[in-house]
Order: C-alpha cells, then structure tokens, then sequence
C-alpha cells in the first residue's frame, strides 16, 4: 500500500503562483512514477505532469512554460509548481503514484485550486 497526501491548494487570482506537494509513504517501490493530474467540473480527468523516480519529466502543452514538476526522493514528494495561473486552471488536483514492476497504481484525496478572473 502507499498513501499520498496532498496539500498547496487555494484559491489564487489570475496570473498568481501556487505550490502543491505530494508526499508518498509505504511500501514504494524504487522504479515508479508520480503525476498530477486535474479534474474540472463536468470533464474528464487530465494529465498534468509526470516525473519519473530519476527525475524523467513531462507537462502537458497546456501549462508548458507555466508549471514546473520536481521530486525529492529522499522525502518521496513531489511537487508542482503553477505560476501564471489562468481561471481554466481551476480544477481538483490529483496525485498519482504507480510502481514497476507490477500494477500498483494510488491516488491520492484531491487538492482544490481555484483561479479567479
């Protein structure tokens, strides 16, 4: 089992900064990798980021050059720094881990982030 928890959510005006983390505790597996996804009201949950545990990155267009995805892996966390937020931002956040080999695959609870015009 692994348990993720997530924090660094708000509310935030147009154009402002936000830092969420995820931090894993459990039975980690040392090949793994941790993202964050988002699920605004009434669409389908997306990718943000992905990281992998050497520090593999990938950020979907949309938030390129907006969002940034690091990791500690002595602390197994994970953040995402969002800087110029938009409204179309504002969604749940979601942590995800899975681990190789095998299929384990955690969420995490969902953190708000809530970007006014």
């Amino acid at each position: 089992q692994v348990q993720l928890v997530e924090s660094g959510g708000g509310l935030v005006e147009a154009g402002g900064s936000l830092r969420l983390s995820c931090a894993a505790s459990g039975s980690i597996k040392r090949m793994n990798v941790m993202s964050w996804y988002r699920q605004a009201p009434g669409k389908q949950r997306e990718l943000v980021a992905s990281i992998t545990d050497d520090g593999l990155t990938h950020l979907v267009r949309s938030v390129k050059g907006r969002f940034t995805a690091s990791r500690t892996n002595v602390k197994n966390t994970v953040y995402l720094q969002m800087n110029s937020l938009k409204p179309d931002d504002t969604a749940v956040y979601y942590c995800n881990f899975r681990g190789f080999p095998g299929s384990d695959d955690y969420w995490g609870q969902g953190t708000q982030v809530t970007v006014s015009s």
